[in-house]
């Protein structure tokens, strides 16, 4: 049917669905079957019935005023002048005037029919299936009910009033099937009164939307601004991820078709003559509507039904830009057109075709450059820069460059990441060196890393990569996207790219952090011997150098009145000066044992192994005879590592063999094997095993403890030759 420009706020109040897991079964279903093929039936036996009627009114000449002719879609005389001048007659226009119109209506229609073929056991599909069912009823039930006689007046409104609130309903509790919040739900009192009063009784004396313009707007407003609220909450709120796809369709469909309706409707203001009946603009400008509005039902479909069938966010970046393509050239040709002709007026006498033609040509030199342009800035605003891995590592790098602080150096990363993506979620977790996993551990705990930066709200199932330095998994990067986005293969491949990088700048921050702590081991070790070493001479050696002091003046003393007691005490002096000469021994073998200088460290660890293989362990020592020389620090390292190792494999290893290989190439390197229990599945290195690692540091070397195939430790150690 012709479409009325007085139904705009009837089609802008109409928005979205989904779908809901409430089922309905048995009686219920039955029943809510029944009623709505009754409906359906109704609604199609109506628009049918009026189609001849509409096609005999399309051949009445319309003697009225221009906006009556309008409102019925008559053709006045001079419209059919128009069309004689196109060629065109009176029976062609209402022919192309009907099959539109079926067109429309058939779109809904099949759309209904397919949400209940597939979909009649959800209340919400049904709904939806209700509301598309008669539409084309309340699209134009004010010109239906005046092409029908008096006793289908009201059956027509009630239809009409039906797909309206079932349209309202519907959006309120897309798409999870229920109100949310729980008090919208009162939203539909003045909502059934509206419609009822503007329905049935239009220009009643008691319908107070009629008495009060300033009530209608407001209470329109309000319900359509209701609903806007109810789905910007739902989507950010509450919706899940598949919920938030759904409604992206129906938005989409939404936008384009109520927008596309209001904007034709809009510039029906602006230039009236494009929208004269009869003109071949008519024709176009009904036929653009129609289709506009076809779209609502196709994004319902598609949201309920299809809604994975394609990339929803592709299709909007697509809409945007060519939407905005469009209009910013049409704006520059009709600029350009009139400025061409007003600056080239008196000076060519074809100034129109010469501007249109200049035009034209500008236009078309505007469109690739344009084009590229405005699809960088929507593909910035919805993706961020994720089009362009290049300047997303180029802003990378530029951050880290200006980032001095070590401290700075993770956060300013999830930060930069987060911003230039367009996520809403980004954290860097890393492992602690007591729980970082070994090498084999191909898949490590979540477990196993603390976060150490994050950027913006945690999401429930964040994308998780493993942040990787050579070998070993140092931590993960974890990524969580926008409400209701989906990386897409390129997305994962730009993060992934990130990672390796993030990788190496979170190995650099660890190993400046372990070289902090290791300065502050450093000087708290060297303040703890010194400290020890205070305690020792002050407690032990010096009282007992002060007795001999004593001991000495005595018999000094007593030395030729009493031989025989300052002998005594002579004695007790050298007794003293024996325990004084092992206490020193004892302090020097703690600051390095003398065994090293004295035997060598071959020597020193054949003599270890044999001392250890006096519990039942068979020890072997493989080595060659000979050492270069070492630097001492290598040795003792070597030693502690050695010696802690054994004694691991004597008190926990529950082992009958163990071997010592030891070689020198460039470094150190040293293995202690044994075939005992091996590390437990989950441990916590202790004292001993951590004091190991930070001597191997210290050196700047490395200290690997790890299983062996078939059961056993494996210690093994690359002590650089400083």
């Amino acid at each position: 049917m012709q479409p009325s420009f007085k139904q705009t706020e009837r089609s802008a109040s109409y928005d979205q669905p989904s779908t809901t897991d409430t089922r309905l079964h048995r009686r219920w279903l039955a029943l809510a079957r029944l009623m709505w093929i009754a409906v359906f039936i109704l609604a199609i036996a109506l628009f049918l019935v009026c189609v001849p009627l509409y096609f005999a009114s399309l051949h009445m000449l319309c003697t009225g005023t221009a906006t009556a002719c309008n409102a019925t879609g008559q053709l006045a005389p001079g419209d059919v002048r128009r069309l004689q001048e196109l060629g065109l007659s009176i029976d062609f226009f209402g022919t192309y005037i009907i099959v539109i119109a079926l067109i429309f209506a058939l779109g809904y229609w099949l759309v209904a029919a397919l949400l209940f073929w597939r979909k009649s056991d959800n209340p919400l599909a049904l709904l939806a299936a209700v509301a598309l069912g008669t539409f084309p009823i309340a699209f134009n039930s004010s010109y239906i009910s005046s092409l029908l006689p008096s006793p289908w007046w009201l059956l027509t409104h009630c239809i009409s009033f039906l797909g309206d609130l079932c349209i309202i309903l519907f959006f309120y509790v897309f798409p999870s099937g229920h109100f949310v919040p729980r008090w919208t739900r009162w939203v539909l009192i003045p909502t059934i009164a509206y419609w009822e009063f503007n329905e049935f009784f239009p220009l009643a004396p008691f319908n107070p939307f009629f008495r009060f313009p300033v009530l209608n707007v407001v209470t329109f407003l309000g319900v359509v601004g209701g609903m806007v609220v109810v789905q910007v909450y739902r989507y950010r709120r509450v919706s899940t991820p598949t919920q938030r796809q759904q409604t992206k369709w129906v938005v989409y469909g939404v936008t384009l078709g109520v927008g596309g309706y209001l904007l034709l409707i809009l510039l029906s203001y602006f230039f009236p003559s494009l929208f004269t009946t009869g003109s071949l603009a008519f024709l176009i400008v009904n036929a653009a509507i129609y289709g506009l509005m076809l779209l609502l039902p196709l994004s319902i479909g598609f949201a309920i039904l299809r809604y994975r069938l394609w990339d929803i966010d592709r299709l909007i970046n697509l809409t945007l830009v060519y939407g905005l393509l469009t209009g910013t050239l049409v704006f520059v040709y009709i600029v350009l057109v009139i400025a061409l002709q007003y600056l080239l007026r008196g000076i060519i006498n074809q100034t129109s075709d010469l501007a249109i033609v200049g035009s034209t040509l500008v236009i078309a030199a505007l469109f690739q450059p344009l084009r590229r342009r405005l699809q960088r800035i929507i593909n910035r605003l919805m993706y961020g820069e994720r089009d362009d891995p290049y300047a997303v590592l180029t802003r990378l790098g530029k951050q880290l460059e200006a980032t001095l602080a070590t401290d700075t150096v993770l956060p300013t990363i999830v930060e930069t990441v987060a911003q230039t993506l367009k996520l809403t979620y980004v954290a860097i977790t890393l492992a602690p060196d007591e729980r970082r996993p070994t090498p084999d551990e191909t898949s490590p705990s979540e477990d196993s890393f603390v976060p150490v930066a994050t950027y913006g709200s945690p999401t429930a199932h964040p994308l998780r990569l493993p942040l990787i330095y050579q070998v070993e998994t140092i931590g993960q990067l974890l990524i969580g996207p926008r409400p209701g986005e989906t990386l897409t293969p390129a997305n994962h491949q730009l993060l992934t790219d990130l990672a390796r990088q993030i990788g190496i700048s979170a190995h650099s921050v660890q190993l400046t952090a372990e070289l902090q702590k290791a300065r502050e081991r450093l000087v708290l070790a060297r303040e703890e011997e010194r400290r020890r070493l205070r305690r020792d001479l002050h407690d032990g050696l010096g009282p007992q150098l002060a007795s001999q002091t004593l001991t000495l003046t005595a018999a000094r003393k007593l030395l030729r009145d009493d031989p025989d007691a300052a002998e005594m005490l002579l004695v007790d002096a050298t007794a003293h000066a024996q325990e004084a000469i092992t206490d020193i021994r004892r302090l020097v073998y703690a600051l390095r044992p003398p065994a090293l200088d004295d035997l060598g460290l071959v020597a020193v660890l054949r003599e270890q192994a044999a001392q250890y293989g006096s519990s039942g362990v068979a020890i072997v020592l493989e080595a060659p005879e000979q050492l270069p020389p070492l630097p001492a620090a290598v040795e003792v390292a070597c030693y502690r590592i050695v010696q802690e190792s054994l004694t691991n494999v004597v008190r926990h290893a529950h082992a009958h063999n163990c071997t010592i290989r030891l070689f020198v190439n460039e470094s150190l390197y040293l293995e202690v094997t044994d075939d005992g229990d091996g590390l437990p599945t989950a441990y916590r290195a202790g004292v001993g095993l951590t004091s190991m690692r930070e001597r191997a540091k210290e050196l700047g070397g490395t200290c690997v403890i790890d299983r062996v195939t078939g059961g056993g430790t494996c210690v093994c150690a690359q002590l650089p030759l400083l």
